[in-house]
């Protein structure tokens, strides 16, 4: 097993570099769902974002693909938001889209993170960052999204390497 170097806030700068993501797990009834929050403040904030949900056509007034390789043109990062027990499968469908870039989503409770998803992802070459939203590391996050990236960094919920 080999250790990272790369601290998840150069991670995170990289993963928030990329203009077109994929976010998994958006709702068609947002109603508490971290997914729906994370993709339409992307969308809200420039990135070109498209929600995947195999089980309806449109979420959040946009189209929703079915699977990664279902987006036309390819996305270049993916926010995983679903369950645990779907993480896996997303990683081997960014793998096969030659997506490099995958961010599992988590602030309180396991939220989407896999610990077994994270491995193999890792070991496929993926960059990985198991846990925190990506709202917590963009400048323009708001106050209470950069306040909880301290406090879960300080609690482990989100790593401070990847």
């Amino acid at each position: 097993m080999t250790t990272s170097t790369t601290t998840t806030k150069d991670a995170a700068r990289e993963f928030l570099d990329h203009r077109r993501i994929a976010v998994t797990g958006v709702s068609h009834q947002p109603k508490g769902h971290g997914s729906n929050a994370v993709y339409t403040w992307m969308r809200d904030h420039g990135y070109e974002v498209f929600a995947v949900n195999p089980h309806v056509d449109r979420v959040e007034g946009d189209l929703a693909y079915p699977t990664l390789q279902a987006i036309p043109g390819g996305v270049d990062a993916v926010v995983i938001g679903t369950s645990p027990e779907h993480a896996q499968e997303t990683m081997e469908q960014a793998l096969d889209a030659g997506v490099r870039s995958v961010w599992m989503h988590r602030s309180f409770g396991g939220g989407s993170v896999s610990d077994d998803a994270t491995a193999w992802g890792r070991a496929h070459g993926l960059t990985v960052i198991d846990g925190g939203c990506p709202i917590m590391f963009h400048p323009d996050g708001d106050g209470f999204h950069h306040a909880m990236c301290h406090v879960l960094t300080w609690t482990g919920k989100v790593p401070r390497t990847v």
